[in-house]
């Protein structure tokens, strides 16, 4: 037995399948696209394909235009929100002072309560 580095189910000299053994190809046409970086991306196409107004650049991932003198703006990147961003977007300044007012009252009834219980309970 060998040590299982063997390549197996092909042979040496053994190439890749050519045209003969996987048919012809369709014809193809190649469509420059531009990016905002001015990278030029060429792929090919079927020629019975609708071709796309946009491709993504390879290089820099940036939407790519067929027109090398206008490309596609890059997208804008949000900035990391933080859970106290999006409650501000909720709620407004006023609703935030109600619901704070409202916690701290029942902190006050809880605590009021346990006092009293503390207090009963030292009596008794």
């Amino acid at each position: 037995m060998g040590s299982g580095n063997a390549i197996r189910g092909s042979r040496v000299g053994a190439g890749p399948m050519g045209e003969a053994e996987r048919g012809e190809s369709a014809p193809r046409v190649w469509i420059s696209f531009y990016c905002a970086n001015r990278h030029e991306t060429r792929p090919s196409f079927a020629n019975d394909v609708a071709v796309p107004d946009q491709w993504d650049c390879p290089r820099c991932g940036f939407p790519a235009g067929k027109d090398p003198h206008n490309p596609p703006a890059p997208p804008k990147t949000e900035p990391y929100k933080t859970h106290l961003a999006y409650v501000k977007e909720r709620r407004s300044d006023a609703d935030g002072e109600a619901i704070l007012e409202e916690a701290l009252a029942k902190l006050r009834r809880k605590r009021a309560a346990v006092r009293a219980a503390m207090e009963a309970a030292a009596k008794g």
